[in-house]
């Protein structure tokens, strides 16, 4: 069946509620209105009718360019008007593929969905269900449910950075996503406190602001530290003492963390491994009865030095 493209007044036509899509960069639309200035709307946007007005499924871009170019009319396809399930879905079916959509805005709009299913099946959601009416694959649902496990004032503070143009940004949601997992691990393991995981994920992220911290996966060590506790590899009390510096030293990093404990502990492991062979070499030469040269008893010599002034 063919469908039929109308024209409608831009001023009939209303942006969608449900679009999980809530911000447009000025920037990003300008290279879309050079286009619309110079060809028109090539495709017609997709909208249903309420009331007298035309609520947007596809295309509120295409809408908001007509509107700064002052055109007075855009081609459409009008649609049936769906429930708001049905609508919640479709906006996820539309857009899911857009690599340009901001996660944060999707995260809440996948609340909704959720409560939606809830409402009308009586139960939650499972995590393959979700997947499928979200149009989503499962690990982009997990990454989402994430960020909606978040404390609400760091919604708030990611959804005031996300207006601002995206070379101005300095705190995204991968890095409140990586700081998070990061500074949790630690939590695990009893590094630091139910009580300290707060003021530890602040300064990180503090930090990220600041570009004291310039690398967004650098959280990622804080992780390996804790499996490096866990293998008795580093000490509660050194894994500790080191992670705290990260809140009271302005310009202490996450790399430094690593270097004092991890790449500590490697390097002591390596000296014992070392230390091990030597002695094992030396009770040979023992057993077989030969006498030291020289320059192996002066290598000797120098290497108990450097021992005694580690010990």
């Amino acid at each position: 069946m063919t469908e039929i493209v109308t024209l409608l007044s831009t001023g009939q036509i209303e942006q969608n509620p449900e679009n999980p899509r809530l911000i447009f960069h000025e920037d990003e639309l300008e290279t879309l209105r050079q286009s619309i200035s110079k060809q028109g709307i090539l495709v017609p946007l997709t909208v249903y009718q309420e009331g007298k007005k035309y609520i947007i499924l596809d295309g509120e871009r295409r809408w908001r360019c007509s509107l700064r170019l002052g055109l007075a009319s855009v081609p459409v396809i009008v649609q049936p008007k769906p429930d708001r399930m049905t609508n919640l879905m479709m906006m996820f079916a539309i857009h899911n593929a857009r690599r340009d959509w901001d996660p944060l805005p999707t995260a809440i709009k996948l609340e909704q969905l959720e409560k939606e299913f809830k409402r009308r099946h009586g139960h939650t959601p499972t995590e393959t269900e979700l997947c499928g009416i979200a149009s989503l694959p499962r690990g982009e649902v997990r990454r989402l449910k994430k960020l909606l496990a978040l404390p609400n004032y760091y919604r708030q503070e990611l959804l005031q950075e996300l207006e601002k143009p995206r070379s101005q940004q300095t705190l995204t949601v991968d890095h409140v996503i990586e700081t998070t997992a990061g500074v949790e691990a630690l939590e695990k393991r009893s590094v630091i406190t139910s009580d300290e995981v707060e003021p530890l994920r602040q300064a990180i992220i503090q930090k990220f602001r600041s570009k004291i911290i310039d690398n967004t996966v650098a959280p990622r060590k804080l992780a390996n530290l804790a499996r490096a506790v866990e293998r008795e590899e580093v000490t509660v009390a050194a894994a500790r003492k080191s992670v705290l510096k990260l809140q009271t030293k302005p310009n202490y990093t996450i790399q430094n963390v690593y270097e004092e404990t991890v790449e500590q502990a490697d390097l002591e492991h390596s000296v014992d491994q070392l230390a091990n062979r030597l002695m094992l070499k030396l009770e040979e030469l023992t057993e077989r009865d030969v006498a030291l040269s020289t320059k192996t008893v002066d290598v000797l010599t120098r290497l108990t030095r450097a021992i005694s002034r580690h010990a």
